[in-house]
């Protein structure tokens, strides 16, 4: 199980999926805090330092894209997992070596949530055992 300092930030224009998303971390002991926009999710990232970062490709004021990558640079070197998702491609989850279109990880929206949350839990596993080892 993960523990609740384990901080998520969804980024979604769909309050639907905001909240189904929202709902699988939650359940699952995770910390979740929301963003409705890219612009929103910039200064929740700020305020909230999460552990990983889930952002829609698609909204109002400031796309996927580009609120991947401003996350990235202000990050730092304490940078988040970034992952990406989008209703724009249907196949299976896939990770990049280099991040693609601001994001590493990239997930379709089709995706059961707790395959999502699954898929973070893996990748959070993985990162503690690069960074003890």
């Amino acid at each position: 199980m993960v523990s609740a300092r384990e901080k998520i930030l969804i980024i979604d224009d769909d309050p639907f999926f905001l909240k189904v998303l929202t709902d699988a971390f939650q359940e699952n002991g995770f910390a979740v805090c929301t963003a409705s926009d890219g612009v929103e999710g910039v200064k929740a990232y700020l305020e909230h330092a999460p552990d990983v970062v889930i952002s829609d490709l698609i909204m109002p004021r400031m796309g996927g894209v580009s609120t991947c990558m401003e996350i990235s640079r202000l990050a730092g070197d304490r940078k988040p997992i970034v992952i990406l998702l989008t209703s724009m491609f249907k196949d299976p989850p896939h990770e990049h070596e280099t991040p693609e279109m601001g994001a590493s990880v990239h997930i379709s929206k089709s995706t059961r949530p707790l395959d999502i949350v699954i898929i973070v839990e893996q990748l959070i596993d993985r990162k503690k055992f690069q960074a003890a080892g």
